[in-house]
């Protein structure tokens, strides 16, 4: 992802009304949307029923929602648009696991990036759960959890977005997996 130097104007400006501006940052913001919903989707299991295009209408539904409030700049709208993306799969996994004969949970196959370095299964919901207690204990951490593998940053575009040096990111991307790998052990 390159960076954008409009979209932070585009987006004040849009929440402030301007209506030139709020059509200039729809192709903007959509591809964007559209490149972190494929690579998320790249690392989900091969038969998931979600595609890219329908993750990403559903996030970009969500996130103009979310607009009334108006996004703050750049950093602010990719963070919520990772966690729209997170609460997007989290939904679509609890609707599959409800049409399910005894209910359950959609399992999902996780990147060695997350959680170790051997792909695993994994109960997508028990890992929004993790993530969620990681929210409250370090926030910043489960921001580069939501960066990093559900919107499918790099280090230097998660610490671009979160102001802080590619370091931090890698520190704080490793004590966030460890938390959860930890949690989601024990059964968080």
């Amino acid at each position: 992802m390159s960076p954008s130097p409009d979209i932070t104007q585009l987006l004040s400006a849009s929440s402030a009304g301007d209506a030139q501006a709020a059509e200039e940052l729809l192709p903007l913001v959509y591809d964007e949307l559209r490149a972190l919903a494929a690579r998320r989707l790249r690392t989900e299991r091969v038969d998931h029923t979600l595609e890219p295009t329908a993750l990403v209408h559903e996030a970009y539904v969500r996130l103009v929602d979310a607009d009334r409030a108006g996004f703050n700049d750049r950093q602010h709208f990719f963070a919520t648009a990772a966690r729209t993306i997170r609460r997007v799969l989290i939904d679509h996994a609890r609707a599959r696991g409800a049409e399910r004969r005894g209910g359950g949970a959609q399992r999902c196959t996780l990147t060695a990036g997350l959680l170790g370095d051997d792909p695993e299964d994994l109960n997508l919901i028990d890992l929004d759960a993790a993530l969620t207690r990681l929210e409250s204990a370090s926030p910043r951490h489960a921001q580069v959890v939501q960066l990093r593998w559900f919107a499918g940053f790099d280090v230097r575009e998660t610490a671009d977005v979160l102001g802080v040096s590619p370091a931090t990111v890698k520190n704080d991307w490793r004590a966030a997996r460890a938390c959860l790998r930890s949690w989601i052990d024990a059964g968080a």
